[in-house]
């Protein structure tokens, strides 16, 4: 079969398909692009001529288009995702903020940068890059450290391999992150014959390993052996699709659990052992408990610094039973490693721990630090106030939201709110963007996520720094004609910034919008989103806000709820640390105090190098 290079990985593409359980599903749901010259001629053709089932969508913003794609995936489990492709120069490089959030955050994400001529015949090409050293590097090369796989085909014969380790990678849940695949331009156009087998239906078949029988064994006799163990529930349950597990593990043995920001909704809010959020950004419930915990049974968790709360919260003789699909991220903390599949794993440990179970009083503690944080929660919830508490605007639309909502964050203070505050009603209606907390990720990946659930209600929580970041994504929703509601929340700044500016003793420098003489800015979101399509609702009270949230509930189309919050009202204190360094020399006292204060902070760092007792 005879076809250019782009067409071949358009043909490709379309054929791919995951499978687990028995159940399959397409690769790719469609590809996101931006065309401009080093990918117009190639798979812009391609895709304009393709009767293959891959719909594109135009996407406003490169980087975008990545948060979408990334969104997508983790809606979908890791079982499926987007391809994207850019022209070359700083569209290709306008993916590489994107491409890094979705390596640290394990999501798969296909990128297809326009290149430079591989030949070399039209050198230095509009938005090349020269560079002395040699000729055979581009701005792509850029994507290197933030992609799982990276690869140029310079020749049609490279092609084929080249495709199929992107869907090696692409389809291993212990690799997975950015693929990028660099076309160049002159490469993209030229034809070859190609077999007709590189085009065939392929499945790539999900595994799910079963944990090693003498680490499983070990792992079940250090559970047994502890009072006051404690589940820290990640992403992995999640994309595991383990919930059911997670359920029966802490019930059967009285376990109580935590999560963290890719694990919230493990576990649904009233669950007698759902403790809530952990860490910095947790609720003293999962504190309290993580704090007294001599083991610690990590699912599907990389203990980033808000979980470990910058390594302060855990007992210094905390034992840690680590059980993940790598063994990168079981090995953290020198836990015992139990690398396999979440789901795999925890039934195995169900049926290796029978008999054993935590005492009584253990149970009821957990059951009286859950019941104060409920009604620490119901308190927030319920503050009222002009301009409004971030709190209540969050009750608000918890409610809304109801058993088929999924709220969207990623940056800002309103992330450290979610966690501690929101109450997920299940897996997958908690999707707050935090492990590389990109500013702009909020409305890309409410598209990303209901294109992948289109059943799902979409609640999009967006302060206005991250608005303005990377509003333009609401004319891709509307365009598509994809339904999303935006709570867009006006503190006049960057509130979270704002509290952690004066805590080094920065005094809020740069963290407001205002002129430089402090007066406010004329700007108007609400306006600007109104311009950009959407239907804008301008509730200033509670009530008007449940009612607008109500009435963007009813409509087919996307809402933006604009709704101005006090910058300065925090939320309720998880009671726990997170270390950002002090300046360790200052001129004033108050910086002094503050540093003092940090030196003392930090004593209560643990290094966790022992190894299971």
């Amino acid at each position: 079969m005879r076809l250019t290079v782009a067409q071949a990985v358009v043909r490709f593409l379309a054929a791919q398909h995951t499978e687990r359980d028995g159940v399959e599903r397409r690769l790719f749901g469609g590809v996101f692009g931006i065309f401009g010259h080093g990918n117009v001629a190639g798979l812009g053709q391609a895709l304009a001529t393709t009767t293959e089932d891959l719909p594109y969508h135009l996407s406003r913003n490169e980087q975008a288009m990545v948060h979408t794609a990334a969104a997508y995936a983790r809606a979908a489990n890791r079982l499926s995702t987007l391809a994207c492709t850019t022209s070359i120069g700083p569209g290709a490089t306008n993916m590489i903020t994107g491409a890094a959030g979705a390596t640290i955050n394990r999501l798969p994400v296909l990128l297809l940068p326009g290149d430079i001529f591989a030949t070399r015949v039209a050198s230095p090409v509009l938005q090349e890059l020269e560079d002395a050293r040699s000729y055979d590097i581009s701005v792509n090369d850029c994507f290197k450290p933030v992609s799982r796989f990276w690869d140029r085909v310079n020749r049609p014969e490279q092609l084929p391999q080249s495709l199929l380790a992107a869907m090696r990678v692409l389809t291993d849940p212990a690799e997975t992150g950015a693929v990028t695949l660099a076309l160049p331009q002159d490469v993209q156009a030229e034809a070859a014959d190609w077999p007709e087998e590189l085009f065939a239906r392929r499945v790539w078949h999900i595994p799910r390993p079963r944990p090693e029988r003498a680490a499983l064994t070990r792992a079940a006799e250090l559970i047994r052996s502890a009072a006051r163990p404690l589940i820290v529930a990640g992403g992995g349950v999640i994309y595991s699709e383990a919930a059911q597990e997670l359920r029966a593990f802490a019930e059967t043995f009285g376990v109580p659990v935590a999560e963290t920001q890719a694990g919230k909704g493990a576990l649904p809010h009233g669950h007698p052992m759902a403790m809530g959020a952990i860490g910095a950004t947790g609720t003293t419930a999962a504190n309290a408990l993580a704090r007294e915990a001599d083991l610690i049974i990590g699912i599907g968790t990389r203990y980033s610094d808000f979980t470990t709360a910058s390594r302060t919260l855990f007992a210094a003789d905390a034992v840690f039973v680590n059980l993940n699909i790598t063994g990168f991220d079981a090995a953290k903390l020198s836990g015992h490693q139990l690398v396999a599949d979440a789901r795999e794993g925890l039934s195995e440990l169900t049926q290796a721990c029978a008999g054993w179970a935590t005492s009584a009083d253990y149970r009821s503690r957990a059951a009286e630090l859950s019941r104060a944080w409920d009604a620490v929660v119901d308190e927030a919830y319920s503050l009222d106030g002009s301009p409004l508490p971030q709190s209540a605007v969050i009750g608000a639309v918890n409610t809304a939201a109801g058993d088929d909502g999924v709220v969207i964050c990623a940056a800002g203070s309103m992330p450290g709110d979610l966690h501690k505050l929101w109450r997920p009603s299940g897996p997958g209606s908690y999707h707050v963007e935090y492990g590389y907390s990109c500013m702009g990720y909020e409305i890309a990946g409410g598209l990303g996520v209901k294109l992948a659930v289109p059943d799902r209600e979409v609640f999009v929580m967006v302060g206005d720094g991250s608005y303005l970041m990377m509003a333009q994504e609401l004319v891709t929703a509307v365009a598509e004609g994809v339904k999303l509601t935006v709570v867009l929340v006006d503190n006049s700044g960057f509130a979270s910034i704002g509290r952690l500016s004066e805590s080094v003793g920065a005094a809020r420098l740069g963290t407001s919008y205002a002129y430089h003489d402090g007066a406010p800015l004329p700007v108007d979101l609400a306006a600007n989103a109104a311009s950009l399509g959407a239907t804008v609702l301008r509730p200033e009270t509670l009530d008007d806000l449940r009612k607008a949230l109500d009435t963007a509930r009813a409509a087919t189309a996307c809402t933006v709820i604009y709704v101005r919050t006090d910058p300065l009202l925090d939320g309720p204190s998880s009671q726990a640390w997170w270390d950002v360094p002090v300046a360790e020399v200052s001129a004033d006292a108050a910086g002094q105090d503050i540093r003092t204060e940090y030196e003392t902070a930090r004593q209560g760092r643990r290094r966790h190098l022992d190894p299971p007792a």
